[in-house]
């Protein structure tokens, strides 16, 4: 895959492109359909249309284990998993997160979730049954 191409055909950070391509489709779009909701509209509006998505997902995954499952269309599990994408993003831009702080709080989160299965964490709920543990923080 030829890496992601910035707006001047510059060679970008592919996470950083999808914020922005996200970004402009956004704003184009509250302009062309005059748009205007508050921040908390606005991330139910998000919230509610992510729901959907995994709704459509879950219908590509054979979730109803009371009727006969068809084939796995995999086309069909990615574009539905684009879409999940798509409103994600445009949720973490409208809530303050680009891909750097994005990025920063994911790895922060995932630490975090190392140490709760290692027993490590102050969030004793979390911990994983003595004995188990997975490998240890991301980074060793």
């Amino acid at each position: 895959m030829p890496p992601a191409r910035g707006k001047e055909g510059v060679e970008t950070d592919k996470l950083d492109e999808i914020f922005r391509l996200q970004g402009k489709f956004d704003a184009d779009l509250a302009r062309s359909r005059g748009l205007s909701f508050s921040f908390e509209e606005w991330m139910q509006k998000e919230a509610m249309a992510m729901t959907a998505e995994i709704g459509e997902l879950l219908e590509e995954v054979n979730f109803k284990w009371w009727k006969n499952p068809r084939p796995i269309d995999l086309a069909r599990i990615r574009e539905e998993l684009v879409d999940i994408l798509h409103f994600l993003v445009a949720a973490c831009i409208r809530a303050g997160l680009d891909a750097e702080s994005l990025y920063r709080e994911y790895v922060k989160k995932n630490s975090e979730n190392f140490r709760r299965q290692d027993g490590r964490s102050e969030r004793r709920e979390y911990c994983a049954p003595t004995g188990s543990s997975l490998r240890g923080d991301p980074e060793e």
